[in-house]
Order: structure tokens, then C-alpha cells, then sequence
């Protein structure tokens, strides 16, 4: 506080107590009682107006979903109402005139638009306004995390991994990194390739049409099963490779942008498994066979 201020406080301070020194204690009294009703009442209002801003945004989260707009815009508001209802009122008249009218204040809100805050608080904006993603949607970071997008705040993005723990990315870096998202537009399938290995003495074309029935009839799927021994192209089940022990076939998977891989992969992979063994088509496996030779000439016997 400079000298002009400090005299400015020291000049009301001595205003007051001259007014004090003039009134009986019950007046003083009153004037307590009334100042802190006025306090309690303004604590009020200000503890009301917080609650109505996060019952307004829970009604428009039932009603439209909880998206990252939504999530974003409710924090910028209880920022600006706790600018509004406490600082610039503690901060009194005087603060409320520097911080609209000073040209030093205007230079350093533009000093510190280059700030790590300012940053990603507008690199918040740009992510609510556009969506790149939003909430429920799964990513994977270009440095090769993935995870659901749980919540965007004034700063950060938080995805939740599949075992629970969250990545904290900050705003100006999700803003400006290259992302996959797995969950871009709803009607767009997400897709994964499987090989199931099947022995040399197995029926080929009977594995085939076993692994394709369960895949098309699995209700995580969406493959639909239009195969025509005269269309070439309908075939969803391929042989791919010849290997050491066994005849790998290969299959597409395509299943909704809400489901995670691990789950599709561990039902096609169990019910496939379970079907080839149903229908008696061996899934061979490795094994060693030992020899063992006697080369002690003195013991012919052994």
C-alpha cells in the first residue's frame, strides 16, 4: 500500500473512533449487531448464489448430459462470482476503480496472458467450444497413455485409466497435442483384428463357419454375418498363415465406440475357444518331446 493509502485508512480509522467516542455502548452495541447481520446476510447471499449456480448446472447436466461445455462453464462462472461477491468488494472502492481503470493492471493482465494459468484457462475455452472430446470419451495421448475422459476443469483434463488412477493433463497441452480418440462420432464403430490358431488335421472350412457364427450372434459385436460362398467379398473370417504347428485364421472385429478393447477381445477370445472345442477342432499348443539316448558301451544292459 502506498502513502496516499495508508493515509486514506489512518484518516478513517480516526473518523470512526471520533464517531464511537460520541455514542453510549448500547449504541455501539446496535451498531455491532447491525454490521454483523449485514455480514451474515452478504455471507448468505453470496453461499446462495454458489448453490444456485451448481443446482442450475446439475438441471442442465440431467437434461443434456454432462459434457465438457457444461463442466467448464460452470467453473468460469464460480470464478467470476467469487471475483465479483468477494474480492473487489474486500478490496473496496478504490481496488474496484484500479482494477477496471488503472493502465497497470491492464498490463499486467496482458503480461501474464502468457502465463501457464491464462493458458490453460483459455486453452479450456477452445476445448468446451469446439469438443474434440468430451466426456465418457476414451483417448490416447501421444506420449501413449489412454484413458476415459472424466472431467475438464479450468486447468486440466482428467482421464481415468482402466485401473482407476487418473491422468492430469494440463488444458494448453490436450489443446494442443495429437490425440486418438477412440469415440469421435457416435455412429463411427471402433475395430480390432484377431487370429485364432487351429491344428493341420482340423476341418478348415468347419472352423471357419464356427468362428464366424460366434462372432456375428455375439451381442458385443456388430459384424452381421452375410456370407456367400459366390461373393468372395462377404467372407469375415480368413486363413492368413501357415505356421509352425498350426492354421491361423483371422477375423475383424467391429463393436461400439463406448465398449473397452478388453472386454470385446476376452468375450470373442472365450467364446470362440469354447465353440472350437464344441465342435471337436483341435487349438494345438507346444510341446517337447526328450529323447533320451544310453551311450555307456560297458553296461549293455542299462
Amino acid at each position: 500500500m502506498d502513502d496516499a493509502g495508508m493515509q486514506s485508512a489512518a484518516s478513517s480509522l480516526d473518523s470512526v473512533i471520533k464517531f464511537l467516542e460520541k455514542k453510549s455502548w448500547s449504541d455501539i452495541l446496535i451498531y455491532v449487531c447491525i454490521i454483523l447481520v449485514i455480514i451474515l446476510l452478504y455471507a448468505g447471499l453470496c453461499l446462495g448464489m454458489m448453490k444456485l449456480n451448481k443446482k442450475v448446472f446439475k438441471m442442465l447436466r440431467i437434461k443434456r448430459g454432462n459434457s465438457i461445455s457444461l463442466q467448464f462453464l460452470e467453473k468460469a462462472i464460480t470464478l467470476v462470482l467469487i471475483i465479483v461477491l468477494i474480492v473487489i468488494p474486500l478490496g473496496g472502492e478504490t481496488f474496484s476503480r484500479s482494477l477496471l481503470g488503472s493502465t497497470t493492471v491492464v498490463a499486467a493482465v496482458v503480461g501474464l496472458a502468457a502465463n501457464d494459468v491464462i493458458r490453460d484457462m483459455f486453452a479450456g475455452l477452445q476445448i468446451s467450444i469446439y469438443k474434440p472430446f468430451d466426456v465418457g470419451t476414451r483417448l490416447m495421448l501421444d506420449t501413449g497413455e489412454t484413458g476415459i475422459v472424466e472431467k475438464l476443469t479450468l486447468r486440466h483434463v482428467v482421464l481415468r485409466q482402466i485401473d482407476t488412477t487418473r491422468i492430469i493433463v494440463p488444458n494448453s497441452k490436450a489443446n494442443t497435442a495429437i490425440i486418438v480418440n477412440y469415440s469421435y462420432e457416435d455412429h463411427v464403430p471402433r475395430a480390432m483384428s484377431l487370429t485364432f490358431s487351429i491344428s493341420y488335421d482340423s476341418d478348415l472350412e468347419l472352423a471357419k463357419e464356427v468362428i464366424r457364427r460366434v462372432i456375428c450372434s455375439n451381442p458385443l459385436t456388430l459384424n452381421k454375418d452375410e456370407f456367400s460362398e459366390n461373393n468372395p467379398n462377404s467372407r469375415s473370417v480368413y486363413f492368413l498363415e501357415l505356421a509352425q504347428s498350426a492354421l491361423v485364421l483371422g477375423a475383424t472385429i467391429y463393436y461400439s465406440h463406448d465398449l473397452r478393447s478388453e472386454v470385446v477381445k476376452d468375450e470373442i477370445n472365450t467364446c470362440v475357444y469354447m465353440a472350437l472345442r464344441k465342435a471337436g477342432i483341435e487349438i494345438p499348443y507346444s510341446y517337447m518331446n526328450v529323447v533320451v539316448t544310453n551311450n555307456d558301451k560297458s553296461n549293455p544292459t542299462a
